[in-house]
């Protein structure tokens, strides 16, 4: 994705979500986060409040990650009156639980992501995602790692307006000996549950009500791409359902990306990954954009 220009193993990479057909993704820059006062502001959407979005109120926090709202009112600057917001803006913001240095000899949060989705369009509207690491990272030559942690989504749909959260369990595994040509991964999102904007399961299944979602797989893949030299890695992901028929029947695509932090090969630290996946129905009419970051 589009972001620090120049990577290196030793330094700090930011990335955005590219630009989409639709509209999204490129525009969501930049973003920041005020601890003290526990918001988070975002620039460049356009009918998102006064770009400062609050600790959600009826879901404040999602798999381990905070929930974040912008106001739904805006007042005219001359006259006062109101002027409705395009709703619901929501983001989800995701901070390590490790610290590092900065340039400036501040810690800081080892990795982070965020994402802004609204459900305010008849189609995906406008958003997009950032995910960071500050520092580097020691990538092993040898051996395997398995990362785990929660997982966190927004999804929108493309034939209507609406917006609804996902929540899950992650696991993402390396190989870092093979294959020859390049580090196997593999991961899975589990257990992947939706619930409305007041925190209300939703029922995806006709038959049992149920609000659970397929889980979500790496596709793992030889020859192909693995964990370059600056700790990234971007994939392909999918669900699947089973038909009447019994036969499986590929659900959702997309894909993944992702960056290692720290030292992967201190018993000490261990590392952790960072990073987000967008995938869509394959009738095209739904979008889901999770973010998670993994701890050994």
């Amino acid at each position: 994705p589009p972001g620090t220009p120049e990577p290196t193993q030793d330094g700090s990479i930011r990335r955005y979500e590219p630009q989409n057909d639709l509209g999204g993704g490129l525009i969501v820059s930049p973003v920041i986060y005020d601890a003290e006062n526990d918001t988070f502001t975002v620039d460049n959407l356009a009918f998102d409040g006064a770009n400062t979005y609050r600790r959600g109120t009826a879901v404040s926090q999602l798999g381990g990650y905070a929930v974040y709202e912008a106001d739904v009112v805006v007042s005219d600057s001359i006259t006062g009156t109101d002027v409705n917001q395009i709703v619901p803006y929501r983001a989800i913001l995701g901070i390590s639980r490790n610290t590092v240095r900065n340039e400036d000899g501040e810690r800081v949060p080892r990795s982070s992501f965020a994402i802004v989705r609204t459900g305010g369009y008849v189609g995906y509207g406008f958003g997009g995602f950032v995910y960071e690491r500050e520092g580097g990272v020691v990538l092993p030559d040898t051996g395997q790692a398995t990362f785990s942690g929660g997982y966190a989504g927004l999804r929108v749909f493309n034939d209507r307006a609406g917006l609804n959260y996902t929540r899950g369990q992650m696991s993402i595994d390396f190989d870092f000996e093979d294959f020859n040509s390049n580090e196997g991964i593999k991961g899975i999102v589990a257990n992947r549950r939706v619930f409305d904007t007041n925190g209300d399961p939703v029922a995806v299944d006709d038959d049992t009500g149920s609000n659970l979602l397929p889980a979500i797989r790496f596709v793992l893949e030889e020859g192909g791409r693995g964990v370059d030299d600056n700790g990234e890695a971007t994939g392909s992901v999918f669900s699947t359902t089973v038909t009447d028929e019994g036969a499986l029947e590929t659900f959702e695509e997309g894909t993944y990306y992702l960056v290692l932090s720290g030292d992967l090969t201190d018993p000490g630290d261990g590392g952790e990954v960072t990073g987000v996946m967008v995938l869509e129905t394959t009738d095209g009419l739904e979008q889901e954009t999770g973010g998670f970051i993994l701890y050994r």
